[in-house]
């Protein structure tokens, strides 16, 4: 059983696939304007059983678009809390500074790139984590 993890934003979106494990199959920060598209495509080329959104600013917007683009997907949102700051840590573990840059704290540094992806794939794995907390608790 695959999932879909989305970190909505004004312009851009983190999206990502994981299986039930957490292992990540695709990560890719999109354009905001495709959400529709881009999660269809993914849809239907993953078969996830639900889109894990975070509860950020722009969610509501980005979950209506999808419910009706895709009436049948389910749905779940997740805490959002402090994803982003978790998601430079993660880009700067796989991409250490280097030259000057390995001097200044990580947490003075932001990365050249989005990281929108990573967030999504921390949303993923948050929900799974969940979701396993849940049923050991049964």
């Amino acid at each position: 059983m695959n999932i879909a993890a989305l970190d909505p934003g004004r312009d851009k979106c983190g999206l990502a696939v994981l299986d039930e494990t957490g292992k990540v199959l695709i990560r890719q920060v999109i354009e905001t304007a495709r959400l529709e598209q881009e999660v269809a495509g993914w849809y239907k080329a993953y078969g996830f059983s639900c889109l894990v959104e975070g509860n950020g600013t722009t969610s509501g917007q980005a979950r209506q678009r999808l419910k009706q683009a895709l009436p049948s997907l389910d749905i779940r949102v997740v805490d959002e809390y402090r994803t982003t700051e978790m998601a430079r840590g993660e880009y700067w573990k796989a991409n250490p500074p280097k030259g000057w840059r390995r001097l200044l704290p990580l947490s003075l540094q932001v990365p050249p790139e989005p990281v929108d992806d990573l967030v999504a794939v921390i949303l993923g794995r948050r929900y799974l984590q969940d979701r396993e907390d849940e049923k050991n608790e049964r």
